[in-house]
């Protein structure tokens, strides 16, 4: 996977950076890797206190190591989904360049919150993209192959952030699964193994693209200079890896000599055997420098678009699970909620009708 050049790195540093979500795992190295060379201004926003803090902490190492290092950058413990203080953030800093990383990610998790994933993960990404096109900034999301003829809450939530933001004309990165990020499975299986456990993997077959997080951060900047716009981009990945073979790699190097058993456990609600980058429905063509593909994909008509947002705002402002997963089914065609989703959807129907 090809470095970003220098080239990319002084064309951004030209640039005032807002990066949502800058606490999260890939958040935090794009903004520790962008931090060593912008003198424009880069806007880190967060609504974790504890990865706000971390950020910062980093932040002042690292510069202590390069005191030759740009600008200070401005860390804002905020929430993405609040529309006075993204106006409040475009007005005072007047970022270009947007990098949207404020989501929700852990499939098992949110088939049991579905409400909490279409709240952040569409909604954030609604306000952020809003304040991004009023202001004239371009936003890039940083986005999922889970997108991608998902099967899961999370997957399809984050379908619908990318059209969201290729509505108003920004990039889509769709980035797989990314090796020692928070909750990956490289942290569970290091974790697992400390503490002397059989190392949990859902089914023998299950494969996944892997990548490094300074992989991740080269693809979310390269995707920021893409010259076109109201594009889908996924880095150019031709194999996926079994993850049994990553838990048993990770075994011998981190236990050599111990017997380190795996423990398969069976496909969780949202999870599949094998992620893709296109669907059936698009296509895909490397571009030239390397590093991305480029993905055509079929957009849905914009009124429709927009009133399926409409209804599925209405159905969580009550805090209907039914009708918002009604809603997400309509704009993601093909998705359908898991049994753990449709149970939760039942339950709370009948808690109404009480």
């Amino acid at each position: 996977m090809p470095a970003a050049s220098p080239e990319i790195l002084d064309d951004l540093a030209r640039s005032p950076v807002l990066i949502t979500g800058a606490g999260g795992s890939i958040g935090s190295a794009l903004a520790l890797r962008l931090a060593q060379v912008t003198h424009s201004g880069l806007v880190l926003l967060d609504s974790s206190e504890n990865n706000l803090l971390w950020l910062e902490r980093a932040l002042d190492t690292q510069r202590d190591a390069s005191p030759r290092a740009a600008e200070e950058p401005t860390l804002l413990l905020s929430d993405a989904r609040d529309p006075d203080a993204l106006e409040n953030l475009f007005s005072k800093h007047r970022p270009q360049i947007v990098f949207h990383a404020a989501a929700y990610k852990h499939v098992p998790f949110l088939e049991k919150h579905p409400l909490a994933a279409i709240a952040n993960n569409v909604f954030s990404t609604e306000v952020v993209t809003a304040a991004a096109a009023e202001h004239g900034a371009h936003i890039v999301l940083l986005s999922t192959d889970k997108a991608v003829e998902p099967v899961s809450v999370m997957g399809a939530t984050k379908r619908v952030a990318e059209e969201i933001v290729l509505a108003h004309s920004g990039a889509v990165l769709r980035l797989g699964n990314v090796l020692g990020s928070t909750g990956s499975a490289t942290e569970v299986f290091a974790r697992q193994i400390a503490q002397g456990e059989p190392l949990t993997v859902t089914d023998p077959a299950a494969r996944r693209y892997f990548l490094t997080l300074d992989e991740a951060v080269d693809l979310l900047l390269l995707a920021a200079v893409h010259r076109d716009r109201n594009a889908v981009l996924a880095p150019a990945l031709e194999t996926q890896h079994r993850i049994a073979e990553l838990a048993a790699f990770m075994a011998r190097a981190l236990a050599p000599g111990r017997e380190i058993l795996i423990r398969f456990t069976g496909l969780r609600p949202g999870d599949k055997l094998e992620e893709q980058l296109c669907s059936g429905s698009e296509q895909a063509a490397p571009l030239v420098g390397g590093g991305l593909i480029l993905v055509q994909s079929p957009r849905p008509d914009p009124a429709r678009f927009a009133q399926g947002l409409a209804a599925m705002r209405a159905a969580l402002r009550v805090s209907d699970l039914a009708a918002a997963l009604a809603d997400l089914c309509a704009l993601v065609p093909g998705f359908r909620p898991s049994q753990t989703v449709l149970a939760l959807a039942q339950s709370s129907r009948e808690r109404a009708c009480v």
